[in-house]
């Protein structure tokens, strides 16, 4: 099998410019966890996930630090962090380096960078075009699927 084979094929995005609220309001009304961004021209620019939404200075959840730097967290890894509890728009707490694979990419190649990169969700590309997506439900489908007609 291939990740065209279980994709989804109508994906839900947001536009980079669209507020966190939006983003959080959206993935609520959907069931999902995770969201490509996509920039005016329709082009994948990032994912934003609840990961990237549940440390927030809003509901008190944001990363602490003493008044001391630490020597485990360079700057940039707490401006990063600084910038993702506030930032206000999806480009600003999104994840810009998505992980992306083919349509005839093989699905033991899906599930391999799911697992290794420890991701629940991965576009998927056909001409520089998002053409679909691949989360582990669309993996699990696959599996009963194909339990369900080998039983038959």
């Amino acid at each position: 099998m291939k990740a065209v084979d279980v994709m989804t094929p109508n994906v839900v995005t947001i536009w980079s410019k669209a507020s966190v609220v939006e983003a959080a309001k959206l993935m609520l009304e959907r069931g999902i966890s995770g969201l490509p961004v996509v920039n005016d021209e329709g082009r994948l620019t990032g994912i934003v996930t609840e990961g990237d939404l549940f440390r927030r200075v809003e509901i008190g959840t944001e990363p602490r630090h003493s008044g001391q730097s630490s020597p485990s967290k360079s700057s940039y890894v707490l401006l990063c962090e600084y910038l993702k509890s506030r930032g206000q728009r999806v480009e600003n707490i999104m994840s810009p380096d998505v992980i992306r694979v083919f349509e005839n990419t093989p699905l033991a190649e899906v599930a391999a960078l799911l697992d290794l990169k420890r991701i629940k969700r991965v576009p998927v590309m056909r001409d520089g075009k998002m053409v679909g997506i691949v989360s582990r439900a669309d993996l699990l489908r696959a599996l009963v699927r194909q339990i369900e007609s080998s039983a038959v």
